[in-house]
């Protein structure tokens, strides 16, 4: 029996490679003839820069950087060279480049500089939260010789538009006497009355890996969805988004780049970033998980396996409407495959012919299933694959 096991993260509790790992140790220990292909998912966030670039044998990079709260962060970004890269993943990194004569490629994740879990509850505050040092690794990435950027923008604690991204590229944020406003978090936008570009900004083409569709501003907007998980107080939304909505236009104008790039979905990803680098820099949207697929190999796996394993920390309806793990279980499932999905939670209506396992028992406190998340997949996937 050919198994694949393709986990994404259970958030808080588990990397997707742990899962994956536990699952195939549990499994192995039942059924210990059966062939095992090991898959870690990635959707843009924790995890993306490692998975990707370790599937192809490319080098991490450590850097210091700044966090999201200002001091100092250990991050990392991946280079890869673009022959390793899967065809179907290298074709999509060349349209977004408009090279296609082979490049190294830097895999930066935002998370890993300027993401969320990187703070306490009390410290999460999209006023005071910057994305410098996610900048700062794309500065990195260009001075050790990338040709082209891969940005996965999941997890982010930020709502500056990138701006402090932007800043560690060169951008500068100006008051009224032409003082920088440093660092350009949304708690000091009312003194920025000028943005102004770099004259000579070499930084290689940045294509961002983006599955949500949510313009920039609005009631589907980066402030009024994603805000609250970052920490901003109902009643603040309206003043944050009219700041978000007067720094846009200002940096469109420095840009000289449309101010309806605030409109495209998937603008508001990130707290905007996507819009600030669509605007300054011209970076292309691409398909995240799509990408993160074609770059796995993972129609190829599916193909060949006899037996299909994934899930992830919360499995809902909306999972199975076309992006990780309910990807991989459909498209198993459409392939005539036997497959098994286990999550923390369990939420999903799912279809007949999917097999459902919520490894949290009922009743137990959340915090607790957090820590104890490898001991019940373990067990969950013992259960599932043991001897009747």
């Amino acid at each position: 029996m050919r198994t694949l096991i393709a986990f994404d993260k259970f958030k808080d509790s588990l990397t997707a490679p742990d899962a994956c790992a536990i699952a195939a140790r549990a499994l192995a220990a039942q059924q210990p003839g059966w062939l095992v292909e090991s898959c870690p998912l990635a959707d843009g966030g924790e995890g993306f820069s490692d998975i990707l670039t370790r599937s192809v044998r490319g080098q991490c990079l450590n850097r210091d950087v700044t966090g999201p709260r200002g001091g100092r962060q250990a991050a990392s970004f991946g280079l890869v060279t673009s022959a390793s890269i899967p065809t179907a993943a290298r074709t999509w990194l060349e349209r977004a480049s408009g090279d296609e004569s082979g490049f190294p490629v830097a895999v930066i994740e935002m998370a890993t500089a300027s993401g969320l879990a990187l703070l306490p509850q009390g410290q999460r505050d999209p006023w005071q939260t910057t994305s410098r040092g996610t900048g700062e690794l794309l500065r990195a990435a260009a001075d050790a010789g990338a040709g082209a950027v891969l940005l996965g923008v999941g997890g982010s604690a930020t709502h500056d538009l990138g701006l402090g991204a932007l800043g560690a590229l060169g951008f500068r944020f100006l008051d009224r006497d032409g003082t920088p406003v440093d660092p350009p978090v949304p708690a000091l936008w009312d003194r920025i009355v000028r943005i102004e570009a770099p004259r000579d900004l070499l930084l290689p083409p940045v294509a961002i890996a983006c599955d949500v569709t949510n313009p920039l501003l609005g009631p589907r907007g980066a402030a009024a969805v994603y805000g609250p998980q970052k920490g901003l107080r109902a009643e603040d939304l309206p003043r944050l988004e009219a700041a978000s909505l007067r720094l846009a236009d200002l940096l469109s104008t420095a840009c000289g780049r449309p101010a309806s790039l605030r409109d495209v979905p998937g603008a508001g990803a990130a707290g905007g970033i996507a819009f600030g680098f669509m605007t300054a820099v011209g970076a292309q949207l691409l398909p995240g998980f799509d990408l993160v697929a074609a770059w796995l190999d993972l129609e190829a796996r599916l193909e060949r396996a006899d037996l299909v394993i994934t899930g992830e920390g919360r499995f809902d309806d909306s999972s199975l409407e076309g992006k990780g793990p309910g990807a991989v279980a459909v498209r198993g499932l459409a392939l005539g495959k036997p497959v098994h999905v286990f999550a923390g939670q369990v939420t999903a209506a799912g279809r007949p012919e999917l097999h459902l396992h919520a490894i949290t028992p009922a009743g137990l406190p959340l915090a607790q299933a957090l820590r104890e998340a490898p001991e019940l997949l373990a067990r969950s996937v013992a259960s599932a694959f043991g001897s009747p």
